[in-house]
């Protein structure tokens, strides 16, 4: 059995930025892409024009393909498949995939990212890309002087719903309930601006469109009324899910469910096991910093290493 110097599970920017450093410094990382979904969630991306370099912007899976060529091109090892489970404790770790193969590392880049929370309604998936964004920050652009929605009403529904005002002529927030559950500071500067209007007690139950979202089937709960409304773009905005499920048990969590890293280090709180990217970012979960986070666990890894060979010698 190969023992590997690192092994990064998950391809998306955070893990293959760790590749292209680790595989520059000369370690010959192996990297676990999903059998399924390699690249992470910009594969479902369609144009990405804030990403630093690409003036006219670049397609999702195009630049995920260009990462992944620049890894490879240093030696990275990238393996189309799905880890089962893993085996932190002791000098050694023990990756095993789908297929029983188990994988030997002396360290461990867990980048798996996390999950936007969906609606699971007809047509969400389908128009994602085409009207249906789980992200203002990255979307909202796209929506200059157009009629959105965002469903939620915590925080982040609200925070969405106020930076994309930025753009569109009219938000509509969708929310189950009567009232919000958002900071009374966020919830006053909603309630104040003249372009969102509120939709209480309803839930979408359809994204409506054949090419692009055109509108949205609502039900209220209250009365059980369905109605259609107009919108050219959706935003759900209901949480997210680090994928952490591999080491439940096995590396400290946040309070926010994320794996928790030593201050601005990688560093988790098994020695010899680093994460980066969005499984330890509860807040900004854009691909440059995931990138960033990415470049620091290689670094935090290449300094690891050193010192293991420097107390060996």
């Amino acid at each position: 059995m190969t023992k590997h110097n690192v092994a990064i599970i998950g391809s998306g920017p955070a893990g293959l930025t760790a590749a292209i450093y680790t595989a520059r410094a000369g370690l010959k990382p192996v990297l676990f892409a999903s059998s399924v979904s390699p690249g992470g969630d910009l594969m479902n991306t369609t144009e990405v024009e804030n990403f630093p370099g690409f003036p006219n912007g670049v397609q999702g899976p195009e630049l995920m393909a260009q990462m992944q060529e620049q890894a490879e091109k240093f030696g990275t090892q990238v393996r189309y498949e799905d880890v089962d489970k893993l085996a932190l404790d002791g000098e050694t770790k023990v990756i095993t995939t789908a297929d029983g193969t188990a994988h030997e590392a002396a360290t461990v880049i867990f980048a798996t990212g996390s999950a936007y929370r969906k609606l699971g309604v007809p047509g969400e998936d389908k128009l994602s890309g085409h009207g249906v964004s789980w992200c203002a920050t990255c979307d909202g652009f796209f929506f200059r002087d157009k009629v959105v929605a965002v469903v939620g009403g915590g925080d982040s529904a609200i925070e969405e719903a106020t930076f994309l005002t930025r753009f569109a002529s009219k938000v509509y927030l969708i929310h189950r309930r009567n009232e919000l559950r958002a900071s009374k500071t966020m919830q006053d500067r909603a309630f104040n601006d003249p372009k969102i209007e509120f939709v209480w007690n309803t839930e979408v139950v359809e994204a409506i469109g054949s090419e692009e979202l055109k509108a949205l089937n609502l039900r209220n709960l209250e009365s059980g009324e369905t109605s259609t409304l107009e919108v050219n773009g959706l935003f759900v905005a209901i949480g997210s899910d680090p994928r952490t499920h591999l080491i439940h048990n096995q590396l400290e969590l946040t309070a926010e469910g994320t794996i928790a890293v030593q201050g601005r280090t990688s560093k988790t709180s098994i020695a010899g096991v680093f994460a980066a990217g969005d499984v330890i970012d509860p807040s900004y979960r854009q691909a440059i910093t995931a990138a960033g986070s990415g470049c620091v666990a290689a670094i935090d890894v290449e300094h690891y290493l050193a010192n293991l060979t420097d107390k060996a010698a």
